[in-house]
């Protein structure tokens, strides 16, 4: 239903009169001699004008006063999801990303081409989550502070490159920047979603070191090793069969989320990628209910437009009668 958001403004409703009464009041007598004795000025008015522009004068200020008072229109409640929950990502860039041992829509990829379409997907699902990204390679960074505009992470995430970090894979340093991002907030919020291919193999922090870290500050780890068991490649004799994954430690993967309370998801190709991101997702749900929120909607404008139109009508008339009287 509308309500105005300023209705005290209706307090200068008198106004407009109360300035005519001191004008009045206050303006000294003005003679006026003429040089013929006797000789009077007539003023010539139009009655039908006089008797219609006050009126048209009052209903602008009435139009005003209620364009002032900013009318809205509050709409049914809805509600707002804010989960409470802060989720980082962290991704591996490493060379070993580069592996086109993956398939989309039926056309091969690389691990990081998968991972970019999919994880974009379960990024734009999180809506209520604050959601941060990290980018790791030999060195890891923090790309994107928790922030409740998915948008710019999955942005920073499609714009990342395979080797921007380095090609080499710092596992524990990714952890231990989530959990220093992480840890000030309440304990039930802490998630984070690590992917990798491989093996830790540069950085200043072990793995099962941060983990510890992050089982201290409460913060559940689900990982997910992608890359495929299976592989041709071109060889001495032709084409031969190899393990591209055969770097992947997930040993040390079910080690840190298990201690931590989260989970370990191996992804072998894009299907079992996306169960992943499904599950992490069912494993951490949104909530169904938020607090409520009435949206406004403004009405000012149309007041002020029926004033104007008023103001028009009561001016362009006088500004005509003195040119026909010229005529």
């Amino acid at each position: 239903m509308p309500e105005f958001a300023w209705p005290w403004v209706v307090l200068l409703l008198p106004l407009p009169w109360l300035l005519r009464w001191w004008w009045r009041a206050a303006a000294p007598g003005v003679a006026l001699h003429l040089p013929q004795p006797g000789v009077t000025l007539h003023a010539v008015t139009d009655k039908r004008a006089q008797g219609a522009t006050p009126w048209l004068l009052a209903l602008a200020w009435l139009c005003l006063l209620a364009a002032a008072a900013r009318p809205q229109w509050l709409g049914p409640p809805q509600a707002q999801q804010r989960s409470g929950r802060a989720m980082m990502m962290a991704v591996d860039l490493s060379g070993s990303m580069r592996t086109p041992d993956m398939q989309l829509a039926g056309q091969p990829v690389s691990r990081f081409g998968a991972v970019e379409a999919i994880a974009s997907d379960f990024i734009s699902r999180r809506r209520g989550d604050e959601m941060g990204l990290i980018l790791f390679g030999s060195q890891a960074y923090l790309v994107t502070p928790l922030t409740y505009d998915l948008s710019a992470v999955r942005a920073q995430l499609q714009t990342a490159a395979v080797g921007l970090a380095g090609d080499q894979t710092a596992i524990g340093d990714a952890i231990a920047v989530a959990v220093k991002r992480l840890a000030g907030l309440p304990e039930a919020a802490r998630v984070l979603v690590l992917l990798t291919d491989g093996v830790n193999n540069a950085g200043s922090i072990a793995p099962r070191e941060a983990a510890r870290a992050a089982k201290a500050a409460g913060v559940r780890i689900y990982a997910i090793g992608i890359g495929a068991t299976a592989m041709q490649v071109p060889g001495f004799f032709g084409l031969q069969m190899v393990n591209p994954s055969a770097d992947l430690d997930a040993g040390m993967l079910k080690t840190i989320t298990s201690e931590t309370g989260g989970r370990f998801f191996r992804a072998t190709d894009s299907r079992e990628l996306a169960d992943a991101y499904r599950t992490i997702a069912a494993l951490e749900p949104m909530p169904q209910h938020g607090p409520a929120l009435r949206p406004r909607h403004e009405l000012f404008r149309w007041p002020l437009l029926a004033a104007l139109a008023l103001l028009l009508l009561a001016i362009v008339p006088r500004r005509l009668r003195p040119a026909e009287q010229a005529a």
